[in-house]
């Protein structure tokens, strides 16, 4: 696991493009703590910190082939990279390493800018080809791990995260107003965008080429759009499961240095956890984290599972300073991001590093095997005809804000995709009790609209698979695997996600809606697949997702970041109407209403804007000795417990 950085064309003509390079590599420090490496020539540079995993001794990066003409940077791992250099070696290739990174220079020699089709895991990588003088970067399937890059008239640079790109001189520093509204809509920028102007994501499943001729192109690899497989047998169906998780977790598992992995106590991570455990022959390391408020501890469940699955567990139960946490949290984000589990993420990968390097996460099972409600709620509805639509939404927008059944209103108001798009974005226009200032929502794309390029054209597929397949595309690599790498990035963990890989992936949303949701009950195959693995009591629990007390946060410990909102200097205002902020404070403040997400993502703004103002953004992540007394105050108390 690493982080990467470089550039190519002119940006790197000058003298100083190896100091620029380095300044890239360090604000990234946190990722690869261990190592690190440069490449620097006529028209490239291209760098990384290594967090060493696979190959510790040997795996020095940048990596060349036989003749030294090209050269790789490489942040994620190859989990089939054992085959693929036996094939090389049968081949007549020369590697001088164990390293899964010395792969991809070799699979480049044979396939060209096709090697990303060989790989079967997590990466983002730059590939530099001196006799074509090329440059070709790459991210995996299903995003994974990131990867950014900035455009120039004549050239490109690229980066793990984006306070490496800050870093240049001529980094363009202008905002981008659409991303702002993305973000205030969804609480993340989806790809290909960033916060930044002319700055994009490369989306997952995408490779990039630039040539000074060429300059930037472009290229999809990969897709979740599959056929559905009609002919499928339940029982076909789990024990395919089966056989692929077992396969998945097994290669997930190769490593040099201490593994574990995240306990929550739910479906997901318990599957991954009692597939571990009955591979290894010793007992898993497991980690789980929890809140004194009852109704956000999982921990309790966490424990009854390690339990039953006689895993080595360790457990924290949290009694949060929320501003400490709040700002460390803020410092690891390199883009505004709303999602506040970010935050019990960024703690349960603080405790699991203490003990290891590489923890396993159940992430993936809700959007490939159908475990979200809204999956279900919308499957077989329908769209009311365009006058009815009309009139209700128009009767919903004369109510006051607070009318009980205004939003079910404003629902019913919208088109299918409308709705889809109700369950996952705040409303943005005042008048729909969003925040927007009307000069920026009457410039804004509806986010229903902007979903549109993630749904599939393919109209024999069900509605509930195609909003998966939109999920699989937007929420998971924007949300949930950003905030997985960068809070276990902060902490230089490295967090595997074995559902994620491509074959499961492409099986579970090949199969038919009866095998993802029956009775009521979703995620039906992988249920029935880990029915014999993991403790009955994890199926009768309702899904808990993984959160934390905000709407007490922000009537006690954060009440002051409220008060912050009502100074009008915040970058915020640019964006958002003053009246709009004061309504859903003042209702928060009072318990007329829960905003506390809404609110959330306001001071993660605020915040992020402040660090990137005064250049905090651009240095590495560090930990505070304010979150060891954190976790030392609970030793104390003897809030974390370790179970065998």
């Amino acid at each position: 696991m690493c982080g990467i950085a470089g550039f190519a064309g002119s940006l790197a003509d000058g003298p100083d493009a190896a100091e620029r390079l380095r300044r890239m590599c360090d604000a990234i420090r946190h990722r690869g703590p261990d190592d690190s490496g440069y490449h620097v020539a006529p028209g490239v540079a291209i760098g990384m910190r290594r967090l060493s995993i696979i190959d510790v001794a040997g795996g020095h990066q940048p990596m060349t082939n036989e003749d030294g003409t090209l050269h790789v940077v490489f942040n994620g791992e190859i989990y089939n990279y054992q085959a693929l250099r036996a094939r090389l070696l049968a081949g007549r290739h020369r590697l001088t390493t164990s390293s899964d990174t010395e792969t991809l220079v070799h699979l480049y020699e044979d396939h060209g800018a096709g090697l990303a089709r060989e790989l079967r895991g997590m990466f983002g990588f730059a590939i530099w080809d001196d006799r074509r003088r090329r440059l070709l970067i790459a991210r995996d399937r299903l995003g994974i791990k990131p990867l950014y890059y900035w455009p120039t008239r004549d050239g490109v640079a690229f980066a793990s995260e984006l306070r490496a790109l800050v870093t240049l001189p001529e980094f363009p520093r202008a905002l981008d107003p659409d991303a702002v509204v993305d973000y205030m809509a969804v609480g993340y920028v989806p790809e290909p965008r960033t916060i930044f102007a002319g700055v994009h994501k490369l989306p997952p499943g995408h490779l990039l080429e630039w040539t000074r001729e060429g300059g930037v192109r472009i290229e999809r690899y990969w897709s979740p759009s599959v056929a559905e497989n009609t002919r499928i047998t339940e029982q076909e169906a789990i024990e395919e499961t089966r056989r692929l998780l077992d396969e998945s977790v097994r290669i997930h598992l190769l490593s040099e240095v201490p593994l574990g992995a995240f306990l929550s106590g739910g479906i997901d991570s318990s599957g991954v956890v009692a597939t571990m455990a009955r591979m290894s022959d010793r007992a898993v390391r497991t980690f789980s984290i929890g809140f004194a408020e009852r109704e956000f501890d999982e921990s309790r469940h966490a424990a009854e599972v390690a339990g039953v699955l006689g895993t080595e567990h360790t457990q924290l139960v949290v009694r949060p300073d929320a501003e400490l946490l709040f700002e460390q949290v803020a410092r690891a984000l390199d883009e505004p991001f709303g999602d506040p589990s970010a935050v019990p993420t960024f703690l349960v990968s603080y405790l699991a590093r203490r003990d290891v390097t590489v923890a396993l996460s159940g992430d993936g099972g809700d959007e490939l095997f159908g475990g979200y409600t809204r999956y279900f709620e919308l499957n077989g509805a329908r769209s009311l005809p365009p006058l009815a639509r009309s009139v209700l939404r128009n009767v919903a927008l004369r109510l006051p804000h607070a009318t009980y059944g205004r939003n079910r209103l404003l629902s019913l108001g919208r088109t299918m995709r409308g709705r889809y798009a109700g369950t996952v974005a705040l409303p943005l226009r005042e008048a729909e009790g969003g925040l927007l200032r009307e000069d920026v929502a009457m410039r804004a794309v509806p986010f229903d609209e902007t979903l549109d390029r993630w749904f599939t054209n393919d109209s024999a597929r069900d509605f509930m698979t195609q909003l998966m397949i939109v999920d699989v595309q937007s929420y998971l690599p924007g949300d949930i695997l950003t905030k997985v790498d960068r809070m276990s990035m902060a902490h230089s963990l490295e967090a595997r996600v074995p559902l994620l890989d491509h074959e499961i992936a492409e099986f579970a949303l090949s199969l038919p809606p009866s095998l993802k949701f029956r009775d009521g009950v979703g995620k039906w195959v992988l249920r029935r697949a880990l029915g014999d693995r993991v403790p009955d009591e994890v199926f009768r629990r309702p899904k808990q997702g993984f959160d934390v007390p905000l709407r007490d946060w922000f009537r006690g410990p954060l009440a002051h970041r409220l008060d912050a909102l009502a100074d009008r200097s915040s970058a915020v205002y640019d964006f958002v109407e003053p009246r709009a902020v004061e309504r859903v404070v003042q209702e928060h403040r009072v318990g007329r209403r829960d905003h506390a997400r809404t609110i959330w993502r306001l001071v993660m703004f605020d915040q992020w804007s402040r660090l990137y103002s005064t250049g905090e953004f651009v240095r590495p992540v560090t930990i505070t000795s304010d979150v060891d007394a954190l976790l030392g105050r609970a030793i104390a108390d003897g809030d974390l417990v370790r179970s065998n």
